[in-house]
């Protein structure tokens, strides 16, 4: 009988922020990016949204949600991780849209993921 190990590699998640001039955009995405890792998942790739205001269907835009869709296909994404608080709204959307089970948003420090 022979055995085999199995191969467990961290989850691979991509960051996302909307900059709309209230907060240095880039510290959050620093301070994103190493919550995740803290959590023991392997940021693989970053998207910043400059917007007047997140958008209120899926926090980025419909442009800027098919570039993530591509780029999560590609990089074989496992997790994406917003810099904000998600609406209900904006969660079921992005569900929808994107095939990813697993939605994270920073909240108050932490990450708050929500597994559908």
């Amino acid at each position: 009988m022979e055995f085999y190990e199995n191969e467990v590699r961290p989850e691979r998640a991509f960051l996302v922020s909307v900059d709309t001039g209230e907060f240095d955009a880039e510290a959050s995405m620093s301070e994103l990016y190493e919550l995740t890792e803290s959590a023991g998942a392997q940021p693989v790739g970053a998207m910043i949204q400059k917007r007047e205001k997140p958008d209120g269907a899926t926090c980025i835009g419909s442009g800027r949600l098919e570039e993530l869709k591509e780029v999560c296909q590609s990089q074989e994404i496992d997790l994406i991780i917003f810099d904000c608080e998600l609406s209900p709204t904006q969660i079921r959307n992005l569900e929808f849209e994107t095939p990813y089970t697993c939605l994270a948003a920073l909240k108050e420090g932490s990450i708050e993921t929500r597994v559908s």
